[in-house]
């Protein structure tokens, strides 16, 4: 490791990310509502060995000892996202006292310890209540979701003064109503254009909302964000697949927020979204955030493929390529993330930069109470340089969070891929501190 917690400056945000329904549990408890991944998960063969997130890492009733070592950890910073549901549990209408005590409790004790409550307000976890109303391909989720950001600073907004709105948009509209392999398990591409606009709309308006509240709130919303490549480089029909890709994975809730529009020159098939649009809608696409989120975990290559529907264009993954790849058949390419950076950086437009989620899932094993997870720790190290390199290159990237705190449930895979600091015995719930955890920690003591 060739740097240190200084060279990033004193300012430099050091955090971890989680998120609610990966690790609370108390799916049904104290007045919580359903949400679409309680309800997707429960239904066969749609999760890796029939895995929920009923119980989770059962944070809801440790998060007072987890974020205790969150402490022990030196971690300034933690990114965590409220559950919908827990506290509107019909998604509008009557808020539920105690979730709404629960994410308080949380608050006070991350402040009691000197750790700054970084919330995320859509994580993925709908009330099923709205999905059975259409949910994000129901215009009417603009005031669904208005209603409940008010909610969020009516009660949290006194101590959070970090926000972000929603989480990697393109990954809940894309794997959940188009490909039908997340929650709510649509599919096609009219659901995947209206999830599209209405969650591009809601990305600013939540903007928009927490503004007008409180002009010294930070506000932010997280991208999902690879490295695009084609397969073979001077291949023509390859790199325009992967603008395609670049357009659809990286674009298309981006520029729309910076006052740009869809991406629909790059990708025609998005010119179909237009009909879900009404007057007026292109310029409430956009709001000036104080912050850009980017999650970025890989690169992706990708070749012509005509027979391909709609793109055209075929991700060809890691294991394909024989190159060195995570659990996930991601593969381990560092400069993923000072690509990443520099491709941001280069929209005048985004103030600032902040790395919200970035980690590997590694097979890991405990020895003697120890989790000796040497790839991670590689992965985090070459990373983590690679982000200095891009800030001394002259990107204004102003923090970085790990994902995730502790192992969880990884969505449509299940407890199988482990991303923690933490390990996690699933059965007994016992945490023990990987030696990635016990290096991070180290890095933010210096």
């Amino acid at each position: 490791m060739h740097f240190s917690k200084e060279d990033f400056g004193t300012d430099f945000k050091w955090g971890v990310s989680t998120a609610a329904y990966q690790i609370e549990g108390a799916h049904d408890l104290d007045g919580k509502g359903q949400s679409i991944w309680d309800s997707f998960s429960q239904k066969k063969r749609n999760i890796s060995n029939g895995d929920n997130g009923n119980i989770a890492c059962n944070f809801y009733h440790q998060y007072d000892s987890d974020i205790a070592l969150i402490k022990q950890l030196n971690i300034p910073n933690y990114r965590f996202s409220i559950s919908w549901s827990r506290i509107i549990p019909n998604g509008v209408g009557e808020v539920n006292s105690k979730g709404i005590e629960y994410y308080q409790k949380v608050i006070d004790t991350c402040l009691a310890l000197g750790i700054e409550p970084w919330v995320t307000l859509y994580h993925w976890d709908l009330p099923e209540a709205l999905h059975k109303k259409g949910g994000w391909t129901n215009r009417e989720v603009l005031n669904w979701f208005s209603d409940y950001v008010h909610c969020c600073i009516k009660y949290f907004g006194d101590r959070v003064k970090h926000w972000m709105v929603l989480n990697e948009p393109m990954v809940f509209t894309g794997a959940g109503y188009f490909l039908g392999v997340h929650a709510p398990g649509k599919v096609g591409l009219s659901n995947f254009l209206a999830a599209t606009h209405h969650a591009t709309m809601c990305q600013a308006e939540g903007g928009r909302i927490l503004r007008s509240y409180n002009k010294g709130f930070k506000i932010g919303t997280t991208f999902s964000y690879s490295d695009i490549a084609p397969l073979r480089e001077l291949h023509e029909k390859d790199a325009r697949a992967a603008v395609k890709v670049d357009a659809l994975l990286n674009r298309l809730f981006l520029e729309p927020l910076l006052g740009m529009g869809y991406p629909l020159r790059d990708l025609k098939i998005l010119q179909k979204i237009e009909r879900f649009m009404l007057a007026g809608d292109e310029q409430k696409l956009a709001f000036e955030m104080d912050f850009i989120g980017l999650q970025n975990y890989t690169r992706e290559k990708v070749r012509y493929a005509p027979l391909m529907p709609f793109m055209q264009a075929k991700i060809v993954i890691a294991n394909k390529r024989k190159v060195p790849h995570t659990l996930m058949n991601w593969e381990v390419y560092p400069t993923s993330i000072y690509n990443a950076l520099k491709r941001l950086q280069s929209y005048p437009s985004i103030k600032e930069i902040l790395v919200t989620e970035n980690g590997a899932a590694f097979e890991d094993h405990v020895i003697d109470n120890e989790v000796n997870d040497t790839e991670r720790l590689n992965y985090l190290q070459e990373h983590i340089a690679q982000v200095l390199k891009a800030q001394n290159e002259g990107v204004n990237v102003k923090g970085y969070f790990v994902w995730t705190l502790m192992d969880n449930f990884e969505w449509a895979e299940g407890f199988h891929p482990r991303f923690g600091l933490i390990h996690i015995d699933f059965a007994t719930q016992k945490r023990t501190i990987k030696s990635s955890g016990k290096w991070y920690s180290q890095l933010l003591t210096k």
